[in-house]
């Protein structure tokens, strides 16, 4: 059977099901994060070690001004709240992606964050923010080019921002898309994809039960014939 080390997750569909639900994305997203705290809480169970949740793309700042202050102000509201209890339950909380144009009071509590949970172990929750797997990409050969390193597999990786990360085992796309969204796209080579119809606060643990145990009876032969 598959040994689980890393599960990443596109939470897409908060903004629709709250439409649909009570014709508020802002209630979406704010269920959303109820949906975080269920899967979270099966990621421990099951004693897997990284969760990556795709939390605001580069392209998300094409949204409305109110959306994305509002989206700030959910995860800013989120951490200063459960900041101490995160820290409790043993988790660490990881940033990828550039924080430069976040705004100031969410860079400081994701900072004492960060530091707070540095030596945690249960769990690393990797929260992708300002987050674009090409911009990640790009940034890794220009620090390769600036110091004068061979660009190579290894070198490329050593830059990323999941470097020391696992490449995930499993990726999981809620909202009936079926596309990566520039998420990921270097660490996704062989990991196994599974689009998911349901919006992100109608996805339950044992939706993601059943995609765990699914991916450990994959035979996984990584351009082998047997």
């Amino acid at each position: 059977m598959n040994e689980i080390n890393h599960v990443a997750i596109i939470m897409d569909g908060n903004g629709r099901w709250g439409l649909k639900k009570f014709n508020s994305r802002r209630l979406g997203h704010k269920q959303g994060i109820k949906t975080i705290e269920k899967i979270i809480e099966i990621t421990l169970k099951k004693k897997i070690k990284h969760l990556t949740l795709y939390t605001f793309s580069t392209e998300n700042w094409n949204r409305p001004k109110y959306e994305i202050d509002y989206l700030f102000n959910l995860l800013f509201e989120y951490l200063n709240k459960n900041l101490n209890d995160l820290s409790k339950n043993n988790l660490k909380l990881n940033i990828i992606g550039s924080t430069r144009k976040l705004p100031t009071e969410l860079k400081k509590i994701l900072n004492k964050s960060t530091k707070l949970t540095s030596k945690n172990s249960k769990l690393q929750i990797n929260l992708a923010l300002n987050y674009g797997s090409r911009d990640e990409i790009l940034n890794s050969l220009k620090l390769i080019i600036k110091k004068k390193l061979k660009p190579s597999i290894n070198n490329i990786e050593k830059y990323l921002y999941t470097k020391n990360i696992p490449d995930p085992d499993i990726l999981i796309r809620t909202g009936n898309t079926h596309r990566l969204s520039n998420f990921l796209l270097w660490q996704l080579s062989y990991t196994e994809i599974y689009f998911v119809k349901k919006f992100w606060p109608d996805f339950t643990q044992k939706d993601y039960s059943l995609i765990l145990r699914s991916y450990k009876n994959i035979k996984r032969k990584f351009g082998k014939i047997r």
